[in-house]
Parts: structure tokens; C-alpha cells; sequence
């Protein structure tokens, strides 16, 4: 039996379904073919223009960047601290939802602005204005950038946290502070945040706790066992917040720890 095509061993069927099989291959290959073809005619139409193909890296460094942004505003900033006191206050005080979350976290991000707008400035005047005006790469811009946050973040750390920071990273011990890398250095600031950020928190409670125990101790004397004390103690709180104007003792205290 001598050679023959493998359509000439197939019945009817089978032949079709080859032939669908090879079309759907050739589509198939066409199709893959013609994206990368057009995508290599842009490439190299966007490679004779370096200035695009700058202005398409710049945007993509900014996107990246401001997808950073709520964690870069957590870690360095002031807000870490001022979020956990005036969520601590609001916890003093018994009431769970009142102010709302909403209205904590808008008081605190501005606070936060004018705490951290002296660093800012400095961000925009060394690395963000000359970034724009191409005079800067995006990692100079960055690394320029990052300067006043670090020595801001420095003047608020403890040297036990810096040191703890270190020792768990497997770092080096450094022999001065330009040593010290944003690794050890972000979660000894926040670290400190805490710290700072609890012992007024502790400040804040000491007066509430105080109404809450002569309130439990009137009403023990008075028989009155089943009344909460939370009950008479809350309107008291509240009044006393008002008439010793807390909110501008809070806000004040707080601006001050950072200077």
C-alpha cells in the first residue's frame, strides 16, 4: 500500500473536521500575528519620539505614586497620631459613634495638613517643582523628596523604637542617622506614634474616669444599684467637655506634642 495524505485515510467527517481544525489554526495564528505586528509599529513610532515616551513614564510615576499616597499618609505623617487620640477621647467620653468616623478622620486629615504643611513645602520646593520642570529624574525626585519627611520623621522617634527596628530587620547597627534606611525607620516613627499617641490618650481618660466613679459611688450610697451609672455620668461628661471648651484643649495639646 503506498503512502497517501492523511485526508485520504479519513471518511467524510473526519476530513471536515480537519479542515476546520486547520482553519481555526491559520485564524488563529493570523489574529496573534496581527496585535503583535501593530503593537511593534507603535513601539517603534513612540521610540523616535523620546519626548512621549518621557511624558508616558511621567504619568505612569505619578499614578503609581498617588495609589501610595493613604498608606505614605499613614506611615509618615502625623495622622497615625491624631486619629488614635481623638479615637480614644471619643471613647472616654461612652459614646461608640458619636462624633462619626467620618467626621474624625476629616478633623484629623486636616490637622495633619497643618501639622505636616512646613514638610510639604520643602517636598514641593526640592523635588516636586523641579520634577515637573524635567530637571529631576523620578528616582532623584523621589530621593530629594523623601528628605524632609525622613528628618521629620527622625525628630519623632524614639531611639529605643529606632534601635528595636533595627535589630529585627537584621540591619547593620548604624553608625549615624543618614545611615538608617526607610525600612527601620517608618515602623520605629510609627511605633513612637503609638506610644505618644496612647500616653495622651491615658491623659485624656483620667477626668471621665474620675465621673464615672463619683457617679457609681452616689448612686451606691443612694441604694440605687440598678441605675448604670453610665446613664447620669454621660450628660455629665458632656457638659464638662463643653464648659472647660475640650476640643480646643485636645486639638491645641495635640498641634504641640510635635513641636
Amino acid at each position: 500500500m503506498g503512502k497517501r495524505s492523511v485526508f485520504a485515510v479519513l471518511d467524510g467527517r473526519g476530513r471536515a473536521l480537519a479542515g476546520l481544525i486547520l482553519l481555526g489554526c491559520s485564524f488563529g495564528a493570523l489574529a496573534a500575528a496581527s496585535p503583535l505586528d501593530e503593537a511593534g509599529r507603535l513601539f517603534s513610532q513612540q521610540a523616535s519620539k523620546p519626548e512621549e515616551i518621557s511624558s508616558a513614564m511621567r504619568i505612569l510615576f505619578l499614578l503609581t505614586a498617588m495609589s501610595l499616597i493613604p498608606a505614605l499618609a499613614l506611615a509618615t505623617t502625623a495622622f497615625l497620631r491624631i486619629i488614635i487620640v481623638l479615637s480614644m477621647l471619643r471613647h472616654a467620653m461612652g459614646m461608640q459613634d458619636t462624633p462619626p468616623n467620618a467626621a474624625l478622620i476629616s478633623i484629623a486629615l486636616f490637622l495633619t495638613l497643618f501639622t505636616m504643611a512646613p514638610v510639604w513645602n520643602q517636598v514641593d520646593k526640592n523635588a516636586w517643582q523641579p520634577f515637573m520642570q524635567n530637571k529631576l529624574s523620578p528616582e532623584e525626585a523621589v530621593r530629594e523628596g523623601f528628605v524632609p519627611i525622613r528628618e521629620f520623621m527622625i525628630r519623632q522617634t524614639r531611639e529605643q523604637d529606632l534601635a528595636l527596628t533595627v535589630e529585627l530587620s537584621g540591619a547593620e547597627q548604624p553608625n549615624t542617622l543618614d545611615d538608617i534606611g526607610a525600612i527601620q525607620l517608618i515602623p520605629a516613627f510609627m511605633l513612637s506614634e503609638l506610644r505618644t499617641a496612647f500616653q495622651i490618650g491615658f491623659m485624656i481618660f483620667l477626668p471621665f474616669i474620675l465621673i464615672d466613679i463619683i457617679m457609681a459611688g452616689i448612686l451606691t450610697s443612694l441604694g440605687m444599684m440598678m441605675v448604670p451609672p453610665m446613664m447620669l455620668s454621660l450628660p455629665l461628661k458632656v457638659l464638662m467637655f463643653i464648659l472647660i471648651d475640650g476640643w480646643n484643649l485636645v486639638v491645641r495639646s495635640l498641634m504641640v506634642s510635635f513641636y
